[in-house]
């Protein structure tokens, strides 16, 4: 699997969530709504999820491994940071072959 394309949107809330991340994979799957969270370790992903009707958060999509997991983690930290680093870069783009 190769992480294709990111694209982040940063938001302008109180709270802990600081951007919201769509991912391509391999040019063919689209995961969207995927969080970056601020915690008092750091910055972390959260995948997507819903509410159940008992109340319980339930991820809708989430890697199988956590490989799998801190490699997303890590490329999607990494551009979020670079957007922070140039903030007249546009929060949008596709990734170098190098990178994902």
């Amino acid at each position: 699997m190769e992480i294709t394309d990111i694209r982040i949107r940063k938001t302008n809330t109180e709270g802990k969530m600081r951007a919201v991340v769509s991912l391509t994979l391999d040019n063919m799957i689209a995961v969207h709504d995927i969080k970056i969270i601020e915690s008092k370790k750091g910055l972390f992903i959260a995948m997507p999820c819903r509410k159940t009707p008992s109340g319980v958060f339930k991820d809708i999509v989430h890697p199988i491994n956590s490989e799998t997991r801190e490699m997303m983690q890590s490329l999607i930290l990494k551009k979020y940071n670079e957007m922070a680093d140039n903030p007249e870069e546009n929060a949008e783009g596709d990734l170098d072959d190098s990178e994902g």
